[in-house]
Protein backbone atom coordinates (compact mmCIF):
# COMPACT_ATOMS: atom_id res chain seq x y z
CA UNK A 1 0.00 0.00 0.00
CA UNK A 2 0.94 3.31 -0.88
CA UNK A 3 -0.34 6.78 0.86
CA UNK A 4 -1.24 9.06 -1.88
CA UNK A 5 -2.38 11.50 0.26
CA UNK A 6 -1.57 13.92 3.25
CA UNK A 7 -4.53 13.05 5.17
CA UNK A 8 -5.30 9.77 7.04
CA UNK A 9 -6.31 7.70 4.04
CA UNK A 10 -4.53 4.99 2.42
CA UNK A 11 -4.65 3.62 -1.27
CA UNK A 12 -3.87 0.03 -3.09
CA UNK A 13 -1.56 1.07 -5.73
CA UNK A 14 -0.67 -2.24 -7.38
CA UNK A 15 3.35 -2.42 -8.26
CA UNK A 16 4.51 -2.11 -11.95
CA UNK A 17 5.37 -5.81 -12.67
CA UNK A 18 8.91 -6.02 -13.47
CA UNK A 19 10.26 -6.12 -16.11
CA UNK A 20 12.00 -8.98 -18.43
CA UNK A 21 16.18 -8.83 -17.11
CA UNK A 22 18.17 -9.08 -19.75
CA UNK A 23 20.99 -12.06 -19.80
CA UNK A 24 23.72 -10.68 -17.90
CA UNK A 25 26.19 -12.99 -19.86
CA UNK A 26 25.21 -11.54 -23.20
CA UNK A 27 26.70 -8.72 -24.93
CA UNK A 28 25.91 -5.67 -24.72
CA UNK A 29 25.53 -3.15 -27.75
CA UNK A 30 27.89 -0.30 -27.61
CA UNK A 31 26.07 2.22 -30.43
CA UNK A 32 27.79 5.55 -30.92
CA UNK A 33 28.30 8.40 -33.87
CA UNK A 34 31.71 8.70 -35.72
CA UNK A 35 32.96 11.38 -38.16
CA UNK A 36 34.53 9.68 -41.03
CA UNK A 37 35.66 11.40 -44.33
CA UNK A 38 33.31 14.51 -43.01
CA UNK A 39 30.15 12.09 -42.49
CA UNK A 40 28.47 10.67 -39.48
CA UNK A 41 28.60 6.73 -39.57
CA UNK A 42 26.53 5.15 -36.46
CA UNK A 43 29.09 2.46 -35.01
CA UNK A 44 27.82 -0.69 -33.39
CA UNK A 45 30.50 -3.00 -31.28
CA UNK A 46 30.66 -5.49 -28.84
CA UNK A 47 28.80 -8.17 -30.28
CA UNK A 48 31.86 -9.86 -31.68
CA UNK A 49 30.74 -12.97 -29.78
CA UNK A 50 27.57 -13.70 -32.26
CA UNK A 51 29.58 -14.71 -35.02
CA UNK A 52 29.39 -13.47 -38.40
CA UNK A 53 26.44 -15.09 -40.04
CA UNK A 54 24.57 -13.60 -36.91
CA UNK A 55 25.87 -10.03 -37.51
CA UNK A 56 25.51 -9.81 -41.10
CA UNK A 57 21.80 -11.01 -40.61
CA UNK A 58 21.18 -7.86 -37.55
CA UNK A 59 23.24 -5.38 -40.08
CA UNK A 60 20.98 -6.20 -42.84
CA UNK A 61 17.86 -5.83 -40.50
CA UNK A 62 19.00 -2.38 -38.92
CA UNK A 63 20.20 -1.39 -42.57
CA UNK A 64 16.23 -1.80 -44.13
CA UNK A 65 15.07 -0.07 -40.92
CA UNK A 66 17.02 2.71 -41.52
CA UNK A 67 16.84 2.69 -44.69
CA UNK A 68 21.00 3.45 -45.79
CA UNK A 69 23.63 1.59 -46.33
CA UNK A 70 26.11 -0.26 -44.24
CA UNK A 71 28.67 -3.30 -43.47
CA UNK A 72 30.40 -5.67 -40.75
CA UNK A 73 33.85 -5.46 -40.52
CA UNK A 74 35.78 -7.17 -38.27
CA UNK A 75 32.95 -8.03 -35.14
CA UNK A 76 31.58 -4.04 -36.01
CA UNK A 77 28.29 -3.03 -37.73
CA UNK A 78 28.55 -0.05 -39.15
CA UNK A 79 25.57 1.90 -40.51
CA UNK A 80 25.52 5.03 -42.63
CA UNK A 81 24.28 8.59 -41.31
CA UNK A 82 23.46 9.44 -37.54
CA UNK A 83 20.85 6.18 -36.81
CA UNK A 84 21.49 6.07 -33.03
CA UNK A 85 18.20 6.44 -31.44
CA UNK A 86 16.73 4.08 -34.23
CA UNK A 87 19.15 1.61 -33.79
CA UNK A 88 18.91 1.64 -29.98
CA UNK A 89 15.20 1.19 -30.08
CA UNK A 90 15.72 -1.78 -31.88
CA UNK A 91 18.33 -3.68 -29.60
CA UNK A 92 15.57 -2.58 -26.78
CA UNK A 93 12.78 -4.37 -28.68
CA UNK A 94 14.48 -7.32 -30.51
CA UNK A 95 17.64 -8.31 -28.14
Amino acid sequence: MTKLTNGQGWAFVPELAPSAKRNQASPKPKIRSEKRSGKIVTVISGLHTYGTDRLNNIAKELKSLCASGGTVKNGVIEIQGDKTAQIREWFNKNL
